[in-house]
Order: structure tokens, then C-alpha cells, then sequence
């Protein structure tokens, strides 16, 4: 992933790949038969879990996205070190290598110049075969997401997709864009979050709203950011069922398809995969190249600073809350371990000069340079390899985790202390 600008590549093939398969999620999950009870249950929660995609949603939510994040956040080498990890980001890079998303490769160039700073890259420059071979995705790419929005839009505009009953078309047309929009704030929020975490409070309080939006991200411990990760993940999977509800294609028996094309074309059509590709290029990429360029831009919004509330809401019901759950039996299952078991504790690389790879550190892991939809991927040094225990060695890390126990559970004695001694005086005043 480290090599040339496979991260990039990566990130557009993985965007394509959660989209498709949420996509195909929704037609799995669609009621055939609504008049029917599931396991004997009332009607009215076949209307609300199923006919709504609420069933569905909390199912991806829970058990493909966020528990998965909670394991591979604190068990990363465990998590990539499987075949599966390896196939799926080699399966990432074939779509990108296929050009179907290659139109967002001038949108790129043009944002990281809008800018004023230069699009760095890490591959050679093209040859002249390689410039042909790049130019003529880019156009095919654009060709194909044309063509996908002009079948959505004449699907949506005659009715003719899986958008809930009784919505009429002009309005179904209002929620697809509606919704894309805000899956784009979303996506770009995380990518302008990460950018202005290195930023002076001065420099975040030129805009009144970005002020606002950033008091609440990194009031008190920090501990916002995290919690709008999850509601972010939240709100980014319900919207992305609603866009796949209003934009696959259903035809009836009786119905002519789509600018008349073959029987097997419009059956392509149903699965909902246009509609994945739209997503995927003006919902998601496009509005993460424009955060990275201009992060501050992004955050001063009113928008931005409401979507943050309510996914800090989303974050608070606990709706989602199981996530951990499923996390913990996974990790059991997988046998995962901590990434301190093989590394160590940032004190031990420390001592032992195993440290991540200098350009890295800190506040380079949240450098987002524009044009580019992530911070760079940490590195190891050459002399790094996997720790290995002995009875000596886990009785230094118990003794190094009791520490840390222990601090903590000093700091919170004091914050105790200091909110009493706050309280008494607010009594007496």
C-alpha cells in the first residue's frame, strides 16, 4: 500500500466496494411480501425494521462497519495479516485499474491547483502510453457516469425504482440529491477534521461557524472525534440504504425498460450498481478532495456544524451500541491480539529505536495534503520486527498497564476533587 500512490488507489476501489455491496445489501434485504409476519411478530414491525430498511441498516451498521472498526483499530496487525485483507485490497485496485472511476482523476488535479499547491505524487511520471492509456479511462469514466446518471434520473422521473410507495417522482428526485449531498458533507467532514487537528486555535477561529464546529470536536478530552466517527458511520450507512432505495431500477413485467435496451442490459440496471458508481464519484470522492484542499472552507458552514451535533446525537442513543459486542466475539473467534503484543508499548519502541518512520510521526499521520483523500499510511523502519515474549517481558508490560492503571485512576481522583471544590464554590456563590 506504501508503494507509489497505491493508498489513493486503494481508497477509490474500497469507496466503490463498500457502495456496491450496500447496494446489494438493500436488494437482499427488500420486502417481497409486506403483508406477511416474520417469526410471527406484528405487522407494524415488518413496517418499521423491514419496509423501512431499518432491519437491514442496523445489521451493516453493527456488523460490517463499526465493530469492524473497533477491532482493527486496536488489533491492526492482526487484522491485515490474512489472506482476505490481502484480496480484498488487490480486488480494490483492480476496479480503480478499470477505469470506472477514473473521472475524478482531473477533479483531483484541479482542487490539489485550486489550492495552490502542488498534487505530490509518489509514482514516476507517465510515459507517453501510459498518459494515452490514463486519458482514455478518464474519458470512458465519464461517459459511463453520465450514462449512469441519465438512467437513474428517466428511472426516478416515470417512478420506475424501489423508492417507497406514495413518494412521487419530482420529490424522489429532491431526496436523491438531497441525501447525496449529505453523504458528501459527511465524508469530507472526517478528511477536514483530520487537516485542521494540526492547525493553531487562531487560525481555526477566522471563520465564525468553523470555530464553533471545531469548540465542540476537541471540547474537553477529545473524546467528540471519536464519537462523530461512529454517528458519522451511522448517518453514512443510513443514507447510503436511502440513495440505494431511491436509485435502483425495478421494472415491472408489463413496463417498457429504459431507453428500450435489451432484457439482459436493464436487468444489469436493476441491480442498483449505477447507482453505486453515482454515489461513489459525486457523493463521496469528489466532496473528499474538496475537504483535503480546503479544509477550512469545508468547516465554515452552518451544515458542517449541524451534521457534527447530530451524529454526536447518533453517537449518544446508543442505538448502535451492540457494535462492541459483536467487536468483542469477533476478536475471540479471530484470536486477535492487541498490536502491543508484537510491538510493544511506544515506550519500549522507544527504548528499543522501534519507532515509526520519522516522516510519519505525530502530526505527519494527519498531514492531509490536497489532492488526496487520507493521511499517509505509517511506516515501520528497516531494523522493526515482531516482539516476542518471554515470562520477563510480560511481567515488564503488566507492570508498565498497572501504571497507566494507576495514573489513571489518579487524574480522575483529582478531576473528582476539582469538580467538588468547583461545586462548593458555585453553592456559596
Amino acid at each position: 500500500v506504501n508503494e507509489g500512490d497505491n493508498l489513493d488507489r486503494y481508497l477509490m476501489g474500497r469507496q466503490f466496494m463498500v457502495l456496491a455491496l450496500v447496494f446489494v445489501e438493500n436488494l437482499c434485504g427488500h420486502t417481497m411480501a409486506t403483508d406477511k409476519p416474520v417469526l410471527g411478530m406484528p405487522l407494524f414491525v415488518n413496517k418499521i425494521f423491514f419496509d423501512t430498511g431499518l432491519g437491514i441498516f442496523f445489521m451493516t451498521a453493527m456488523i460490517g462497519k463499526i465493530s469492524a472498526q473497533v477491532n482493527a483499530s486496536r488489533c491492526m496487525l492482526d487484522y491485515v495479516n490474512n489472506w482476505f485483507a490481502y484480496f480484498t485490497f488487490q480486488v480494490a485496485r483492480l476496479i480503480e485499474f478499470s477505469g470506472l472511476l477514473h473521472c475524478c482523476y482531473p477533479v483531483q488535479m484541479a482542487f490539489a491547483w485550486a489550492s495552490g499547491q502542488p498534487l505530490e505524487s509518489k509514482d514516476k511520471p507517465r510515459t507517453i502510453a501510459q498518459s494515452i492509456f490514463f486519458w482514455s479511462r478518464v474519458l470512458m469514466s465519464a461517459i459511463i457516469l453520465a450514462y449512469s446518471f441519465a438512467v437513474t434520473l428517466s428511472a426516478l422521473f416515470q417512478g420506475k425504482t424501489t423508492m417507497w410507495e406514495g413518494v412521487p417522482s419530482w420529490l424522489s428526485v429532491i431526496l436523491f440529491f438531497a441525501f447525496m449531498a449529505v453523504v458528501g458533507m459527511l465524508e469530507g467532514m472526517q478528511i477536514a477534521f483530520f487537516a485542521v487537528s494540526n492547525m493553531t486555535e487562531e487560525e481555526r477561529s477566522k471563520s465564525p461557524w468553523a470555530k464553533r464546529t471545531c469548540d465542540v470536536l476537541f471540547e474537553g478530552d477529545g473524546r467528540n472525534l471519536p464519537g462523530f466517527m461512529i454517528g458519522r458511520q451511522m448517518c453514512v450507512t443510513l443514507c447510503f440504504f436511502i440513495v440505494a432505495r431511491v436509485t435502483s431500477v425495478e421494472i415491472e413485467e408489463d413496463e417498457e425498460n429504459i431507453f428500450g435496451v435489451p432484457a439482459g442490459l436493464q436487468a444489469f440496471f436493476n441491480t442498483g450498481l449505477l447507482g453505486a458508481l453515482i454515489t461513489t464519484i459525486a457523493a463521496s470522492i469528489t466532496w473528499q478532495l474538496v475537504a483535503s484542499a480546503f479544509p477550512m472552507a469545508f468547516l465554515s458552514t452552518p451544515l458542517t456544524y449541524v451534521l457534527l451535533r447530530f451524529c454526536l446525537f447518533l453517537e449518544w442513543t446508543g442505538l448502535c451500541q451492540g457494535a462492541w459486542v459483536v467487536a468483542r466475539i469477533h476478536r475471540k473467534l479471530a484470536r486477535f491480539k492487541r498490536d502491543e503484543v508484537y510491538v510493544g508499548t511506544a515506550e519500549e519502541r522507544a527504548i528499543h529505536s522501534i519507532s515509526p518512520n520519522p516522516s510519519n510521526l505525530h502530526d505527519a499521520d494527519y498531514d492531509v495534503k490536497p489532492g488526496h483523500m487520507y493521511p499517509g499510511v505509517p511506516t515501520f523502519p528497516p531494523n522493526f520486527a515482531m516482539r516476542m515474549h518471554t515470562l520477563d517481558d510480560i511481567a515488564e508490560l503488566e507492570k508498565d498497564l498497572n501504571n497507566h492503571k494507576s495514573d489513571v485512576e489518579n487524574r480522575l481522583r483529582d478531576l473528582e476533587i476539582e469538580k467538588e471544590r468547583l461545586m462548593q464554590g458555585d453553592q456559596k456563590a
